[in-house]
């Protein structure tokens, strides 16, 4: 607890922005009122200085693309030995051994919704909202494992306490409070082409979140990782919040990311193929041994073209943002003795400001500032052996990104419904289909009823009537 007077840390924060040749961030101050001067002093002391020094010397982050780029080694859906990895994932989640870990910092304004984007309502019969989806698939889990597993959600300093409120509005879904910690994310200052950090307004600094990298060091600042620590729990089962069909806890993708020779434990992650090249996703590729992420603007043209010899993509595997990460490996990439720190990235964005000399903000139309954030896959550059698995993107990949379109609740109610039709015909039921081949109604599957198309085997499901709703 604080015990300095609000002018004693105004002095020291002054002090602090004249050294670092910021105290300019002190114009306007006079008439800011003592609340939002005391978020103003906050604000000045979370700034790491020095970093942001550092980062305004070294100029922009992206590097060239390394001469002996390779694809990266992909472990097929069905791989050798895959009952063995199951079993040994399934061990690991019922003594306790993994937690989810869901970046949820997001606001559903390109959706046309405002609130937290886990709130927003993503399954195509009922309408879940997305936590409830995580939440029942942890629930089921729980059951199955007889288990109870921490979930960890990074929220944003903007949607932090509405997230907070929709949870306990929802009785935490049936989760147990103790073991669930919501934390906000980091967040960057932005700056000018001089290195001088931007104001917002008087008494406001010009700050953006530090990216889903970020999230790793949140994990880290927030005492998550010593909450895992503390519960045993060895790997944390990474997944964005705008995903309703991601598996939260897969026992297949834990066994081989914990004992498959080509991982180290360290970091997994999990590929689709692209549907062409010029889809706007990450690659997995492999460069001295090692495996990283491309991001799609960056991988040369020549590359996100190259085909083999049967004519598909060279550069296929798509990279999903889902992830295992172990709490060991999270600790000694954040940690602030570390000789092995995640990158920023520099980012030219047109950053509103507040400008002292007329007293007005500035809205420009043109790049004027730079924001830095971190990239979760950058940790492969770290990782000794980083094993990355193909899924597939009907069983995996419905992203609600967009209000229309592609990656819209639209887009991903399809998939959701052709996911669980897919489930329900292995189990040997007939489904209506239209003649284009998708599915002549919806479906919806809850988490209690089935994890995975192999949970139906032997149950007793309802008849689909075609044109129709079957909820089960």
């Amino acid at each position: 607890m604080r015990t300095e007077s609000i002018t004693e840390r105004l002095d020291t924060a002054v002090a602090t922005l004249e050294r670092h040749g910021q105290a300019h961030l002190t114009d306007g101050l006079e008439s800011v009122g003592t609340s939002d001067l005391e978020s103003f002093v906050t604000q000045v002391e979370s700034i790491d200085f020095a970093e942001i020094a550092t980062l305004t010397s070294v100029g922009a982050s992206a590097g060239s693309i390394p001469e002996d780029l390779q694809p990266a080694p992909v472990i097929p859906r069905h791989p050798e030995g895959e009952d063995g990895f199951r079993a040994a994932g399934e061990a690991m989640i019922r003594r306790g051994e993994i937690a989810a870990f869901t970046v949820a910092g997001g606001q559903g304004t390109r959706l046309g919704w405002n609130g937290p984007k886990g709130t927003f309502p993503s399954t195509p019969i009922t309408g879940k909202p997305l936590f409830r989806v995580f939440a029942e698939q942890l629930n089921a889990i729980d059951e199955r494992y007889e288990i109870e597993t921490p979930w960890y959600l990074m929220t944003s300093p903007l949607n932090d306490a509405a997230t907070r409120a929709f949870f306990k509005d929802n009785n935490h879904f049936g989760r147990n409070p103790a073991s669930l910690l919501l934390f906000p994310q980091g967040v960057m200052p932005a700056v000018d082409d001089h290195g001088r950090i931007l104001l917002e307004a008087p008494g406001v600094i010009a700050v953006s979140p530090d990216g889903h990298g970020g999230s790793l060091r949140a994990l880290a600042r927030s005492g998550a990782l010593d909450h895992a620590a503390s519960r045993g729990v060895r790997h944390l089962s990474y997944f964005q919040v705008d995903n309703p069909t991601v598996h939260a806890i897969d026992p297949l993708f834990i066994g081989l990311h914990a004992t498959h020779p080509a991982s180290s434990g360290e970091m997994s992650s999990k590929m689709v193929p692209k549907i062409a090249a010029g889809e706007k996703v990450g690659v997995f590729c492999s460069v001295a041994g090692r495996t990283q992420v491309i991001e799609y603007s960056d991988l040369p043209t020549e590359h996100a073209n190259a085909t083999t010899e049967d004519g598909s993509l060279r550069f296929i595997a798509g990279s999903i943002a889902i992830h295992v990460l172990a709490v060991d490996f999270i600790g000694r990439v954040t940690s602030e003795k570390s000789e092995t720190s995640m990158p920023f990235h520099h980012a030219r964005k047109k950053v509103p400001f507040w400008n002292p000399e007329n007293r007005e903000t500035v809205v420009p139309t043109e790049p004027n500032g730079t924001k830095f954030e971190m990239f979760v896959f950058d940790a492969l550059e770290f990782v000794k052996k980083g094993l990355v698995y193909e899924t597939d993107r009907v069983e995996e990949f419905a992203p609600i990104k967009n209000a229309d379109g592609g990656d819209s609740a639209e887009s991903s109610g399809r998939l959701q419904t052709e996911r669980a039709a897919r489930w329900m015909e292995s189990a040997g039921l007939k489904i209506a289909r239209n003649d284009d081949g998708t599915v002549n109604g919806r479906i919806e599957i809850t988490s209690a009823t089935a994890l995975a198309a192999a949970d139906l085997a032997g149950q007793l499901c309802p008849e689909f009537s075609p044109g129709g709703d079957l909820l089960f």
